[in-house]
């Protein structure tokens, strides 16, 4: 029996666990700001996206002799099921849409995982940045930019 704490192995514990810790950061930034989809939900997203990736990887390994097989599909499918997730986060109140800001942080959630997945920690690790500063910087900005009397309030809001 081979061993399974291996070279390979150890490195997809470690592309699952970075997802989950870079998804649950991003999350807390979302339960600070009261949001529905916090810790749990983008740390499950990015390391299920890192699963993913991981799995279409081990795929490759055992599978590349298989005409028509192609790995690479599961990982573009990442994309199609946070879409669906996504579009059930967005909807009408008051005439108003909700949800944009989570569904396409959960969107980013998923990129970052796949990025985890692929081994890919400098880039996943810059993405969680960029995205803490789009959910808190841009926040504070946009805030003010609501309070100055020239803004117009518009039929669109986030409030998920």
């Amino acid at each position: 029996m081979e061993n399974i704490l291996n070279g390979a192995t150890l490195d997809i514990i470690l592309s699952l666990f970075v997802a989950l810790v870079l998804g649950m950061i991003i999350g807390t930034e979302r339960v600070w700001a009261h949001k529905t989809a916090g810790m749990r939900t983008y740390a499950l997203v990015s390391m299920g996206s890192a699963l993913f990736v991981v799995i279409s990887n081990e795929m490759v390994n055992y599978y590349s002799g298989f005409a028509g097989m192609n790995p690479l599909m599961i990982v573009s499918q990442i994309v199609v099921g946070i879409g669906f997730l996504g579009a059930g986060i967005i909807f009408n109140k008051d005439s108003k849409l909700v949800g944009l800001t989570t569904a396409t942080g959960l969107w980013v959630a998923a990129g970052i995982g796949m990025a985890c997945g692929l081994g890919l920690f400098n880039i996943a690790i810059v993405a969680t940045i960029l995205t803490l500063f789009i959910f808190i910087v841009l926040w504070f900005i946009e805030k003010r930019i609501k309070k100055s009397k020239y803004y117009k309030e518009d039929q669109i809001e986030d409030l998920g």
